[in-house]
C-alpha cells in the first residue's frame, strides 16, 4: 500500500504541519488519501462520528483530505495526566491508565492495534501519509517502537525527516538525526524537507548543497515561515494571546499544566473586538472583562496550581467588581463545590474542594462520555433558540441547584449552568464558539455589546479552510511534488495524478 512517513528531527518540527498540507495538496489533485499516527501523545483531541477519540491534529488532517475522521487515523493516543503517568486510548476509547513503565511493555500489544487500523486505512484509500512522533532518534526509546521508524520498517515505507530552521542548527538536526538511525532506517529516509525558513534563499543554499554531498540525501524542499498560520494544534499551548485594536471585551486565561482541547479559543484570537492572554506560571494576572477556565486532563490537580498561583483569590475579586467567569469542562468541573474522584481515575483518589461559585459536586466516573452533539442556547441576551454546536470529551457527571439554570439543551437535555446574578457559567461543550451565531451570542452574555454584523468577518470554520489551502500552496510551490508523488507510489496509482 503506497505510504509516506513524516518524520522529525523534534518535536514540534512540523510533521503535522507539513502532513495537513500534502494531504490538502494530493486531495486537491484527486488522489483518495487519508492520514494516520500510529501514537500520539496529546491533550488536543477530537470525536470522531462514530463515537471515537483521535488527536485533534489527525482529525484536521481528515479535514484537509476532504474525509471524515476516523479511529483507525490514530490507534493508540496517549493522554498524560501527570509526568510520569497517562490516560492509554486504543482504537479511539480507554483502555487504561498507565505510567511509562507499564505502556512500554504494552506496546508490543499496541504495535498489533497499530498494524490493524493502518490496514483497515489501506483497503479504503489510494495513498496514506503517516505522521512520526517526537523524534525517531530517541534511542533510549527504540525498543517496541511503533511511533517512527519501528512502523516505518514493519510496513515498509519510505520516510522523510523534517527539520525546523526556525529552531537553529537545522543541519545538526538532520545529519545527528540521521547517523543515529540503523543502516536499513538510513535507507528508508529518502530525503529532508527544511520548515519555517525565512529569508534570502540564496543564502541557504550552499548549506543544502553541502547536506546532500555529506549525507546522500536529497533535500525535497524548504517550507516557508507561513506568518500567523493558525491551524488546530496538536497539543501544547503557546503563551501568545491575541491584541484587538481596540479590545472591547478583555478575556483571561490560565495556562493549566494540563490544559486540554485549548483549541476552544482559537475562535476568540480572530475576534477583531476581543483581546485574549494566556497567562503562564509565576505571571501577574492582568485586569479582565471575562476569566476563562478552560478544559483540564487532571481537574483536581490544576485547580490546586490554580490555588498555588493566586487564580482563587483573583477569581473572586474579579466578581466582586463585576466581572465574569467562562469554565469549560475541567473548567466548569472547577466552579463547583466540590471534585469526587473516589477511584483516583484522573489522580490520587479523593474529593477535593472546588471554588464554591456554582451550587454542584462533580463526580468522577468510569466511562468516558464522548460525543459531536448540537443544540440551542438557553437565556442569552438575544434570546433562546440560537443553535451551538461542537462535542463532549470528558470524565465526571455533575449533580445539584446549579443545573437547574443551563446554559444551553443538548440533544433533547440541558447543559452547563448559569449562576444566579449571571455571572458565573459553565458548560462541557467544546467548539463552543466556533459557529459565527453561538459565539456571538455567549460573547454577549459574557458582556460584549453593540457592533452587530461584526461577526461577519470571523467566520472560524471558512478561515479553517482558507489556512490549508493556504498551507498547500505553501507546499506546492516548495516542494518537489514530483519527487513525493513517486515516493508515495511510483507509477501506481497516483502517477495519473501528475
Amino acid at each position: 500500500m503506497p505510504t509516506l512517513m513524516i518524520q522529525g528531527t523534534t518535536s514540534d518540527a512540523g510533521k503535522s504541519t507539513v502532513v495537513a498540507g500534502l494531504c490538502r495538496a494530493l486531495s486537491r489533485r484527486g488522489i483518495s488519501v487519508a492520514p494516520f499516527k500510529p501514537q500520539n501523545m496529546a491533550l488536543n483531541s477530537a470525536v470522531t462520528p462514530e463515537g471515537g477519540e483521535i488527536g485533534r491534529s489527525t482529525a484536521l488532517q481528515a479535514r484537509a483530505a476532504g474525509i471524515a475522521p476516523h479511529t483507525d487515523m490514530n490507534p493508540v493516543l496517549l493522554k498524560p495526566e501527570s509526568d510520569r503517568g497517562a490516560q492509554v486510548i486504543l482504537d479511539g476509547h480507554v483502555y487504561g491508565h498507565m505510567d511509562a513503565i507499564d505502556y512500554h511493555a504494552f506496546k508490543r500489544q499496541a504495535r498489533e492495534s497499530v498494524l490493524a487500523a493502518w490496514e483497515r486505512l489501506s483497503a479504503r484509500f489510494d495513498v496514506i501519509i503517516a505522521e512520526g512522533a517526537g523524534s525517531p532518534a530517541e534511542v533510549n526509546l527504540r525498543e517496541g517502537d511503533i511511533a517512527n521508524m519501528g512502523f516505518a520498517e514493519a510496513v515498509d515505507c519510505p520516510v522523510l525527516l523534517v527539520g525546523d530552521i526556525d529552531r537553529g542548527g537545522v543541519f545538526a538536526q538532520l545529519v545527528g538525526t540521521l547517523a543515529l538511525l540503523s543502516e536499513t532506517e538510513q535507507a528508508r529516509t529518502k530525503g529532508f524537507v527544511i520548515n519555517r525558513f525565512r529569508g534570502d534563499i540564496a543564502l541557504l543554499e550552499p548549506g543544502l548543497d553541502w547536506l546532500t554531498a555529506h549525507t546522500g540525501k536529497p533535500v525535497h524542499g524548504v517550507l516557508p515561515y507561513l506568518q500567523g498560520l493558525l491551524l488546530d494544534a496538536e497539543d501544547g499551548v503557546g503563551l501568545a494571546g491575541h491584541e484587538a485594536g481596540t479590545p472591547d471585551l478583555r478575556v483571561v486565561v490560565p495556562a493549566l499544566p494540563r490544559i486540554s482541547n485549548h483549541t476552544d479559543l482559537d475562535p476568540l484570537r480572530l475576534h477583531p473586538r476581543v483581546s485574549l492572554s494566556i497567562v503562564g506560571p509565576d505571571r501577574p494576572i492582568p485586569p479582565a472583562d471575562v476569566i476563562l477556565l478552560p478544559g483540564s486532563k487532571a481537574t483536581a490537580s490544576d485547580l490546586a496550581w490554580l490555588r498555588a498561583q493566586d487564580w482563587e483569590m483573583a477569581i473572586r475579586r474579579h466578581l466582586r467588581y463585576g466581572g465574569r467567569v467562562l469554565g469549560i469542562c475541567g473548567g466548569f468541573q472547577m466552579l463547583g463545590e466540590a471534585i469526587d474522584d473516589p477511584d483516583g481515575l484522573e489522580g490520587p483518589a479523593g474529593t477535593v474542594p472546588g471554588l464554591g461559585l456554582l451550587p454542584m459536586r462533580t463526580r468522577m466516573v468510569a466511562g468516558k462520555q464522548l460525543r459531536n452533539v448540537a443544540g440551542t442556547l438557553l437565556d442569552t441576551p438575544a434570546g433562546e433558540g440560537t443553535p451551538v454546536s461542537g462535542y463532549e470529551i470528558h470524565n465526571g457527571v455533575s449533580e445539584g441547584p446549579a443545573l437547574a439554570r443551563p446554559l444551553m439543551e443538548l440533544e433533547g437535555r440541558p447543559d452547563g449552568a448559569i449562576s444566579e446574578d449571571g455571572r458565573v457559567l459553565g458548560t462541557y461543550l467544546h467548539g463552543l464558539f466556533e459557529e459565527a451565531g453561538a459565539r456571538a451570542a455567549l460573547l454577549a452574555r459574557l458582556g460584549l455589546t453593540g457592533g452587530a454584523g461584526e461577526d461577519a468577518a470571523v467566520d472560524f470554520a471558512a478561515h479553517r479552510e482558507r489556512e490549508l489551502d493556504r498551507l498547500a500552496d505553501g507546499l506546492e510551490a516548495s516542494l518537489d511534488m514530483e519527487a513525493i508523488l513517486s515516493l508515495v507510489g511510483g507509477d501506481d496509482p497516483v502517477s495519473r495524478y501528475r
